[in-house]
């Protein structure tokens, strides 16, 4: 079933009251390449996260049996089978994703308390608070010198809930992740140890912290499956999330092959294509892993620096805006008409100063994550550790940048608006 918002002969619709345009050529051109770019990122982070979880699968597996040796295949295989329970749950039970995500919020919260109650309670030796919070251990060599949203379509309420969906969850997640943290380093006796312990060579430590803090192997891989549990609810979320953002880039007319990206299944209304486009992608990147895992992680490294390019971008567009005043008030719309892609403010929004000094340290923070996300952990890496992000970021913009003079901009012309902002309840 083709997007309403499209007709049978792939010509978009025209908005609702709309009249002129007012962003300028060279805005809109900003704002196209910010969305073009973002495909690469939610495969990366697809990717990573189904990857996650199946060598923590693994990992496991070594903790539990010392003489077991994990092959590269064998992390391609589970990796694959991370994504089917993906795929599987988005095609054909997308109706209980509302519930499978109060549940999972359930067992975050308990699951927390499940962890770091026997962590803390069972462990033989605990760091002292003095060398928690004053000890720093350098292991790269570096100077110690100081230095979910387009989901929104399909809720209700979503120019109120969705920030406040945000806001809560980075909150709760910062909390118990600090909390968990600081449990963590009151266990870890020896660091070193743990790195090189079989779990920590594998990339978890945390696996032989939780075994040495509660001396059962039973214990510690009960504490485990309930991450690895959350990390397969994780790739659902993704597969569900990264597949609604290519059907909207798709029905904006922002993607290659734009046409099919945009369609949905009747009756279902799922975007079937788009979960199939980026499922079966981030299946194909796991074949690089069967030749080279240091090759694997290059391809997933494009995802902070991406991410955050992207935050870089909107919110600069916005505190430019902002600074402008040329964002209008929802009061003053009466009697008036909508001009196409004029921003108008929703209900939930900091006005005022406050608001042009949060969007500037928006601006800043993400600026300088940016940067550092470029880093190699270590000083003067090899090739091996090396961080390769930066040349796949670039290798990214210039795609980008490429498709979009070439043929995207004949066809984009921004957003495809059904009803004006200021109409929304």
């Amino acid at each position: 079933m083709e997007n309403p918002s499209v007709d049978a002969n792939g010509e978009k619709k025209q908005p609702l009251h709309t009249e002129t345009e007012v962003l300028s050529e060279a805005e809109r051109d900003v704002q196209a390449l910010a969305r073009l770019g973002k495909k690469p990122i939610l495969k990366a982070i697809l990717a990573g996260s189904a990857y996650l979880g199946g060598n923590m699968i693994l990992a496991l597996a070594k903790l539990n049996h010392p003489s077991y040796t994990p092959e590269l295949w064998q992390g391609t295989l589970v990796y694959w089978g991370v994504m089917a329970v993906a795929i599987l749950v988005n095609t054909t039970a997308s109706k209980i994703l509302p519930k499978l995500g109060a549940f999972v919020l359930f067992l975050h919260i308990g699951g927390f308390f499940a962890t770091l109650i026997p962590l803390v309670h069972l462990a033989p030796q605990k760091v002292s608070a003095h060398d928690v919070f004053t000890v720093f251990e350098n292991g790269g060599g570096w100077p110690t010198t100081t230095l979910s949203v387009f989901m929104a379509e399909e809720i209700v309420g979503a120019n109120v809930v969705v920030p406040w969906c945000m806001l809560s969850t980075a909150l709760l997640n910062g909390i118990l992740g600090f909390g968990m943290v600081i449990a963590v380093l009151f266990v870890t006796v020896d660091i070193s140890s743990v790195l090189e312990s079989s779990t920590g060579s594998l990339g978890f430590p945390f696996m032989q912290i939780f075994y040495d803090a509660t001396g059962s192997l039973s214990g510690a891989s009960a504490m485990i499956c309930i991450i690895i549990f959350l990390d397969f609810c994780a790739a659902i979320a993704f597969l569900a999330t990264s597949s609604r953002i290519v059907f909207a880039f798709g029905r904006d007319r922002g993607l290659p092959f734009w046409r099919t990206m945009a369609k949905v299944q009747s009756g279902s209304a799922i975007p079937m294509y788009a979960i199939m486009v980026m499922a079966g992608v981030s299946c194909a990147i796991g074949l690089i892993n069967i030749g080279s895992a240091t090759a694997f992680n290059i391809v997933l490294s494009i995802g902070v620096s991406s991410l955050y390019a992207s935050y870089v971008l909107t919110e600069a567009l916005l505190l430019w805006h902002r600074v402008r005043g040329t964002i209008r008030h929802r009061n003053q719309m009466a009697g008036t008409t909508w001009h196409a892609n004029e921003l108008v403010w929703g209900p939930f929004h900091v006005p005022g100063i406050w608001g042009i000094l949060l969007n500037a340290f928006g601006v800043g923070y993400g600026i300088i994550v940016f940067i550092f996300s470029f880093f190699p952990q270590t000083v003067n890496p090899d090739a091996a550790h090396m961080n390769y992000s930066c040349l796949l970021t670039g290798a990214t913009m210039f795609f980008a940048v490429v498709y979009y003079y070439v043929y995207a901009r004949k066809v984009y012309t921004g957003p495809v608006v059904e009803i004006a902002p200021y109409q929304l309840s």
